[in-house]
């Protein structure tokens, strides 16, 4: 597979955006590769060649993406490889639990904030006002979702 200036510029760019939220290198590359890459589905060994990355490296980064549901593959009758594809379909999904554990996390900072000694007042204050935001944000994301799925039908 051969890819274009553009196309390794963007891996690049969304392979550094995504270690920012915690995801290996090769993981990352992996992500910005099957956004940008001509082929929806590719395999193994097209992975290998066009990030240049070593079979170990691109094994355990499949194997996280696969983990944490990033990807999918699939198998094609007769043929015994497996091609990995992005999972953007199931984005609402996604967005979904993303969602859930914010609501969750907000419900633990709540629990903290119960524990936390009274002394340190500034802090407190900070991690309230997060949980409420966290928990304001959930509620208007909903809205926020059906709103813009309104827009997009005219």
């Amino acid at each position: 597979m051969v890819l274009r200036e553009k196309q390794k510029m963007l891996i690049e760019k969304i392979g550094v955006a995504t270690e920012k939220e915690g995801m290996q290198p090769a993981a990352a590359r992996i992500i910005g590769l099957l956004y940008v890459s001509d082929k929806t589905d590719l395999t193994f060994e097209e992975i290998l060649q066009a990030l240049r990355v070593s079979k170990s490296a691109a094994s355990n980064a499949l194997n996280l993406l696969l983990q944490t549901n990033r990807i999918e593959y699939t198998t094609f009758t007769g043929d015994r490889k497996r091609y990995f594809r992005i999972k953007v379909a199931n984005w609402r999904e996604g967005f979904t639990k993303k969602m859930e554990d914010m609501t969750s996390f907000s419900q633990l900072l709540k629990e903290v904030l119960h524990e936390r000694t009274p002394e340190t007042k500034e802090f407190n204050r900070s991690l309230e006002e997060l949980a409420d935001f966290m928990t304001f944000i959930n509620s208007q994301l909903p809205g926020l979702l059906d709103k813009w799925e309104k827009s997009r039908e005219n």
